[in-house]
């Protein structure tokens, strides 16, 4: 029998290392050729780690949450023949692995002997004097039958024993108080999701701007186009602002744009790339539907619905989720009145999509219903003036008051 070392694979272009954030394997199972060992993640992107031979597991490279190097040792097998010449090169003062082998997990050292519990028979009955004061009249000591029966035994009268915990719930309320502490390590995307948050308020100069819109005409033109296009991609309003988004970089490029803070230089997209805010199980993740100046009204609802599901079950790809110029953000039904974005570094702009409300609206003579929205959306004012920012999102209101507009070729 030998050993064979698996390594961290390289697991996309220019990535040095990827987090561990699942294993599918334990210290002394037998694996099989092509079983996944493990998942790891880098730049939000989840990838399995298959095993290239088939043997028993040895040892794992690290607990979930640990970060390797790519080429770092991953899992150690114990294989059939000679095993791989790493480690037959292997120093024997190597440090050893973050597990130890499964022969020794197997067969635990004896725990050291308890010593025997003393009979309660032989407890040494207490005074009631030394067990504090009495509980008011009538009150009832709280007790389990085996704490009652404990207490006979040793000549212990309950109703003069004062607790130590938490105070009785008030009574009749049925209340108790909880203490209770949960301790939740932050791993995975959630990790990357901390990570980049702070590191865009770190570095990005954020503000906000929100402007109220008028959907109304838009959400009759939504209904109208879905009661007759049954067979088609069903239309959300995130199609149509992505082909507001579209018209409006056209007059102001520098929104489609990512700031390089190190080298001092923007680059200006041509083609606009929307990252689309996506909440999954795992957290949240930012699908990109890519060239949507090139894509109609039905072929970007059908995009971000194709992302959007691909984001919750954990089947993007690392390209899927990189690239994006610009972001759209929406909390859909509970999208508040206002929010402020925190941008997606190293993109200037976020766009953000408040819940719809019907309300009265004042228009001239008398008050009528409307359909009525806000965009929250921020920028990166190291970029980005704040009246361009607004003119910005004017023109995006211009577009969705008047959708027909959003489709008249300039």
């Amino acid at each position: 029998m030998g050993t064979r070392i698996i390594k961290m694979p390289d697991v996309g272009e220019g990535v040095a290392e990827a987090e561990i954030v699942e294993w599918h394997v334990e210290v002394g199972q037998s694996v099989l050729e092509d079983q996944i060992l493990a998942a790891v993640m880098t730049d939000k992107a989840t990838v399995e780690i298959p095993s290239p031979v088939a043997g028993k597991v040895l040892a794992l490279g690290g607990d979930v949450g640990a970060t390797l190097a790519v080429g770092a040792e991953l899992v150690r097998l114990e294989v059939a023949g000679e095993g791989n010449e790493e480690v037959a090169a292997a120093p024997r003062e190597a440090a050893p692995p973050a597990h130890p082998p499964a022969e020794r997990l197997t067969t635990p050292p004896p725990a050291p002997k308890a010593p025997a519990p003393t009979p309660v028979e032989a407890a040494t009955p207490v005074a009631r004097g030394s067990l504090g004061p009495p509980r008011p009249p009538g009150e009832k000591p709280i007790a389990s039958p085996a704490v009652r029966r404990r207490a006979r035994e040793a000549g212990i009268d309950l109703r003069q024993v004062r607790g130590s915990g938490p105070p009785a719930a008030p009574s009749g309320g049925g209340r108790v108080a909880r203490t209770e502490v949960e301790t939740v390590k932050v791993i995975g995307l959630r990790r990357r999701i901390a990570q980049k948050m702070a590191e865009s308020k770190r570095r990005a100069a954020h503000f906000s701007y929100v402007e109220e819109i008028d959907v109304t005409a838009l959400e009759d033109l939504r209904a109208k186009l879905n009661a007759e296009n049954p067979d088609r991609p069903r239309l959300t309003l995130m199609p149509f602002l992505m082909q507001a988004l579209v018209r409006a970089v056209a007059d102001f490029p520098e929104m489609n744009a990512l700031y390089d803070d190190e080298a001092e230089t923007i680059e200006r997209h041509a083609g606009v790339h929307i990252g689309i805010a996506t909440q999954t199980p795992q957290g949240l993740m930012v699908p990109v539907a890519r060239h949507c100046e090139a894509r109609g009204l039905w072929d970007c609802a059908a995009e971000v619905r194709r992302l959007a599901e691909a984001a919750r079950n954990g089947q993007a790809t690392r390209a899927e989720l990189l690239g994006s110029t610009i972001t759209i953000t929406s909390l859909g039904p509970l999208g508040g009145i206002v929010t402020t974005p925190v941008l997606n570094r190293p993109e200037v702009a976020i766009i953000g999509v408040n819940r719809q409300v019907v309300r009265p609206v004042w228009q001239g003579a008398e008050f009528v219903p409307r359909t009525m929205m806000n965009l929250s959306s921020s920028f990166d004012h190291r970029v980005i003036d704040g009246y361009n920012a607004a003119q910005f999102v004017q023109r995006i209101k211009g577009l969705l008051e008047a959708p027909a507009t959003i489709f008249i070729e300039a």
